[in-house]
């Protein structure tokens, strides 16, 4: 592996093989996602456990602070939104000069595998690998699903994250499902796993970020399940232990709970 491709990615992957990335790229087909309208003051509590964050160039640009910036992944598809015919339609939005100028650790492109743009966002995410490698920038691949949500089975994951891989992309971000052991071993690069829709309990975040650290995910790519949540330094540092600190769901409740306590306290 190239010296600069490996120095990207010890940024954003830590010596014991996990991460915790942070994505707050909503906003480039949502609009102002709730508790992300401001997205500097959403994050200043909770920076501190992501190791890196994830997010478009306007964002960084107008509200991270580029001292002692935490490793960014920049996101660099988009041209769709909530409000149009498909969200699959996405073309690449961010030159690799604008990138390198940005000193990004790594880019992130979704890919929307048996939609009707397959073949142009597979397309994209390879010309985005050629120009990585190139300069020696990873790229993460989003494998995005749109509005079709009943498609989250491992055998479709699984076909996913192998095809992202076999084009080139050196991390894959997909979502937690059952049998999740299937997804990880057909994928020979790194999975992390992304939070999709807020769940229904904080619990039940916690046991799916567990299950899927123990079927192979090195880490996840969470936002919506720890910035929307009441309690996000609560969530966050409870995630924070199950991915660094090998913490079991039980353990990570009661971080979770210790840190809510707290904060209703104050």
């Amino acid at each position: 592996m190239p010296w600069g491709m490996k120095n990207r990615l010890s940024q954003l992957i830590r010596p014991n093989g996990h991460c915790m990335f942070m994505p707050i790229d909503h906003g480039y087909f949502q609009g102002p996602t709730s508790k992300l309208e401001r997205p500097g003051e959403t994050i200043q509590p909770i920076i501190d456990y992501a190791d890196a964050l994830f997010c478009t160039r306007g964002v960084l640009r107008s509200c991270i602070n580029p001292v002692n910036s935490k490793p960014i992944i920049l996101r660099v598809s988009g041209g769709t939104s909530m409000v149009g015919k498909d969200l699959a339609n996405e073309g690449l939005t961010t030159t690799m000069e604008e990138v390198i100028r940005l000193n990004a650790a790594a880019v992130g492109i979704s890919v929307f595998i048996g939609s009707d743009y397959e073949h142009q966002t597979l397309l994209n995410l390879s010309k985005l690998v050629n120009e990585g490698e190139k300069y020696g920038i990873p790229v993460m691949a989003v494998t995005a699903v749109g509005r079709e949500l009943e498609k989250r089975d491992a055998r479709y994951l699984a076909l996913c994250c192998r095809i992202a891989a076999e084009l080139g992309a050196r991390v894959v971000k997909t979502y937690w499902c059952e049998d999740f052991e299937k997804v990880t071993n057909g994928c020979p690069v790194p999975v992390v796993m992304a939070g999709g829709p807020k769940t229904n309990s904080d619990l039940e975040v916690l046991e799916f970020v567990h299950d899927g650290m123990q079927k192979g995910a090195i880490g996840v790519n969470l936002g919506r399940n720890i910035w929307q949540n009441e309690y996000p330094v609560a969530m966050i540092k409870s995630l924070y232990a199950i991915i660094h600190e090998n913490a079991t769901v039980e353990q990570a409740h009661e971080i979770f709970n210790g840190e809510k306590d707290k904060k209703s306290k104050e």
